[in-house]
């Protein structure tokens, strides 16, 4: 197969896998997939390389830029991907955590529920926009109520799979607090299922990550109790 002139080592059944990706609901690893020299380029760049790559992107399309409405859109974008949206792509962007020792020596779970998020299929650049149920048994350690939600949008703000997204919310808290009794569950919609492809509005996507304590029955239905899930 061509590509830029030269003949290109691509195999065609990659680009198959290609196309069934797109459409399925597949992740490859647990890290987000970044390029070594991601950040290299500072954002006021990216920003500036983004707006000239989406006018384009407009104009291929036979949007007139002209127009008092669409002229400002490339800035606009370019901004929303670096500032907004994607800004969870960067670790200069992730939350600063404070922990405090658990003086009141509470030993039972702690749950924060229905935490909104708003991230980015990976495979199509449309929202996914949920609920997170985190959870924890202090070890020792105990985190503020609204860090827990910045932890959340920290790894929903970049192109995302709903799984991944899951794993990496509880690997964080995990991490932070210094425990294995962490529990996570998304539910969410996805706009790549609803606007597009099967166009299925009722459908949501549930994915979960249980360790420790959690894993044990009665920890686990508590937990389900409090947000409202049957096991």
């Amino acid at each position: 197969m061509k590509q830029n002139g030269t003949l290109s080592s691509t195999p065609l059944n990659v680009y198959s896998s290609i196309e069934e990706i797109g459409d399925e609901h597949v992740g490859t690893s647990y890290e987000t997939p970044m390029v070594p020299n991601a950040f290299e380029i500072d954002d006021n760049l990216k920003q500036a390389l983004i707006e000239k790559k989406f006018k384009e992107i407009m104009e291929i399309m036979g949007l007139d830029l002209t127009d008092d409405s669409l002229a400002g859109t490339p800035k606009r974008v370019a901004k929303m991907y670096i500032k907004e949206i994607f800004s969870g792509l960067s670790p200069a962007n992730k939350p600063k955590i404070t922990l405090f020792e658990n003086k009141y020596q509470y030993n039972e779970m702690l749950v924060e529920k229905n935490i909104t998020f708003h991230s980015n299929c990976e495979h199509h650049f449309v929202p996914i926009i949920g609920k997170a149920h985190v959870a924890y048994i202090s070890s020792g350690k105990v985190i503020g109520l609204s860090k827990i939600n910045r932890i959340v949008e920290y790894y929903a703000k970049r192109p995302q799979v709903q799984e991944r997204l899951t794993v990496q919310i509880a690997n964080e808290f995990k991490a932070l607090l210094e425990t294995e009794d962490v529990a996570v569950i998304i539910d969410a919609d996805h706009l790549c299922v609803q606007s597009r492809g099967v166009k299925d509005v009722n459908s949501s996507t549930v994915t979960a990550q249980f360790h420790g304590r959690f894993k044990e029955k009665a920890t686990k239905n508590e937990f389900l109790s409090y947000i409202n899930i049957k096991a």
